[in-house]
């Protein structure tokens, strides 16, 4: 709707000049029936337009003549747009014959003289590839609503939603490299709608590109500083890729979108982890498992915890016991949940070696042994 009022008032604006200084006696007929048209929104004008610009060409000088041609183009391109439903009965090869017509006026070198007069031959023109397009979309035939599209696109290179409808079927077809192109045209926008940066995101994740999916986190998160997909897109990076230092800043964030989401939760309890915020990680690993007690990584590294906790606290005997309590707890409940990881046992080798508990050490490296031999 809002792309026809905005050809609607092209038109009106491109006319007008030439309803006050048309001096071409053939040429009033066509104006004054589109006139009449824009002003009573009935189609018999459109018909009389449709016969008077035929009428006028009578001689082979009149077929060469360029402004009866745009003339002729303008009528045609808006019965093509307007009258979608063929309720005049034109020919069925009139689509093909005004983008023939379309297509020679360009080439023309007077052309500029009608500058606005084409435009909007082009815009209804592409409009009508355009609904043909999605015609053949709604059908699931994507090779006929590509080619559509793409022709739409010729009369109007500079409509970018051409280029998002390109890049969904590319999308939906998995042929990622030409989607990303598509997206890639999109982006160059100031303010790119969330939509392409959101789709934009999982093809570059799809396609391994993490120095372009990084870049385009950065402008989405820039440009939508509160949306939760794109601020958990970019703390997965940083997890990923070990970066907490980086991921640090999006905690709060984080904490606060998804509250009571375990691998959330879990994110944040690593990163706090690994930069040494064990007081802080702690009560999250316990979140996790309560969220979630069948998930091996929360068990593991909040028993791995407590034992950095007890030898940090060594020289606190209350401190110290209580922590490797803890650590014994949560590694041998780790070992049951998968008693065949090497990273577990070696972390309960170092608690029994710690402890002195000879009986558990001895059982421990024999399962390693058998690990190693295996």
């Amino acid at each position: 709707m809002c792309i026809r009022k905005i050809i609607l008032l092209i038109t009106i604006t491109c006319l007008t000049p030439f309803i006050a200084f048309c001096q071409i006696e053939a040429m009033k007929d066509v104006v004054n029936n589109l006139a009449f048209f824009y002003k009573k929104n009935d189609l018999k004008y459109l018909t009389e337009a449709k016969k008077a610009v035929d009428n006028s060409f009578k001689t082979h000088t009149d077929s060469l003549d360029i402004t009866k041609n745009v003339y002729k183009a303008v009528v045609y391109s808006s019965l093509l747009y307007i009258d979608s439903l063929n309720r005049l009965n034109q020919s069925d090869t009139l689509l093909f014959h005004t983008r023939k017509l379309i297509n020679s006026l360009l080439g023309n070198r007077k052309i500029y003289k009608f500058t606005l007069e084409m435009n909007y031959a082009k815009g209804c023109i592409a409009n009508v590839y355009q609904r043909k397009a999605f015609d053949y979309y709604y059908k699931n035939n994507y090779g006929s609503a590509i080619l559509n599209f793409k022709i739409a696109k010729a009369f109007v290179p500079a409509a970018r939603q051409i280029d998002a409808y390109l890049a969904n079927i590319y999308y939906k077809l998995g042929d990622y490299t030409l989607a990303k192109n598509h997206y890639d045209t999109l982006l160059i926008a100031d303010k790119p709608k969330l939509e392409y940066i959101q789709i934009a995101i999982n093809i570059y994740k799809t396609l391994a590109d993490t120095t372009k999916l990084l870049q385009l986190i950065k402008k989405g998160v820039d440009l939508y500083p509160h949306d939760k997909f794109l601020i958990f897109e970019e703390a997965n990076i940083y997890n990923n890729k070990r970066s907490y230092i980086l991921l640090k800043p999006l905690l709060n964030d984080l904490m606060e979108l998804a509250p009571e989401d375990a691998k959330v939760l879990f994110i944040v309890a690593d990163c706090c982890d690994h930069l040494n915020e064990l007081d802080r990680a702690e009560p999250l690993y316990k979140k996790v498992i309560e969220l979630n007690n069948t998930d091996y990584m929360p068990v593991f590294n909040l028993g791995l915890l407590y034992f950095k906790k007890a030898l940090i606290n060594k020289y606190n005997s209350h401190e110290y016991e209580a922590n490797i309590t803890n650590s014994k707890i949560y590694l041998e409940k780790a070992n049951e949940m998968d008693p065949n990881t090497e990273k577990c046992l070696k972390a309960l080798q170092l608690l029994y070696l710690q402890t002195e508990n000879s009986n558990q050490l001895k059982k421990i490296n024999t399962k390693l042994n058998q690990l190693t031999n295996y």
